[in-house]
């Protein structure tokens, strides 16, 4: 892909707080809409201990665009406050010292929190942990590739997870290269409802491509 496409942006550097933040209003919900809603919140609330002092209806109208912005709200809530109760400083820091494994499990026991948003936190922050982070356009493109089984949002987590362990020998940025190509791979050609499969860079290597009479295996 990076001969197709040349070199990928790098998502953005986000405090580990705050990209748990980004990451829980993202479900189905277009990037824009979501970076809209995580400045609102910034701006209205001030930090993430705001937000976490705040009533869940508050938080909701702060996610006017949101997909299911009610259980969104409660789920900031309830996931800040339980940061703020354990780590008053509301720092993530700590994450980077603790094996991949265990910091996923941190992160994941939070309310609303699975392996996508755990990932994230890891992944695309200043803590560069090598783990992958997979959501809807990343879990479809690979399981029509056939590098990793399911198309949706309900099999992320198992492309996370299948993704992580096969590539022992990434570094943090090779994993988020990754992402971001297969992500763009999604959203452009590999779409939901009719993928362009004629004009995919890896339609030759793609069990999708070839069922579909396009490329042969």
């Amino acid at each position: 892909m990076d001969r197709a496409w040349g070199d990928p942006p790098r998502p953005t550097r986000r405090s580990p707080v705050g990209q748990l933040v980004k990451s829980l209003i993202s479900s189905r919900t277009r990037d824009e809409e979501s970076l809209a809603a995580f400045r609102t919140l910034r701006a209205r609330f001030g930090s993430a201990r705001g937000i976490a002092a705040a009533t869940p209806a508050d938080v909701e109208a702060a996610l006017a665009g949101v997909t299911f912005a009610d259980v969104k709200a409660g789920r900031l809530v309830e996931a800040l406050g339980a940061i703020a109760a354990e780590r008053p400083d509301m720092s993530l820091g700590f994450l980077a010292d603790l094996p991949v494994a265990d910091a996923l499990a941190w992160l994941e026991r939070l309310p609303g929190v699975g392996r996508k948003t755990a990932a994230a936190v890891l992944n695309f922050t200043a803590l560069d942990r090598p783990v992958f982070a997979a959501d809807t356009h990343v879990a479809r493109s690979l399981g029509r590739l056939g590098l990793a089984e399911g198309r949706g949002t309900a099999d992320a987590g198992a492309v996370s997870e299948r993704v992580t362990a096969a590539m022992e020998e990434w570094s943090a940025d090779d994993f988020r290269v990754f992402h971001v190509q297969c992500k763009r791979l999604g959203k452009t050609i590999c779409r939901h409802t009719a993928p362009n499969c004629r004009r995919c860079p890896l339609a030759d290597d793609c069990d999708y491509a070839a069922r579909a009479g396009i490329a042969p295996r």
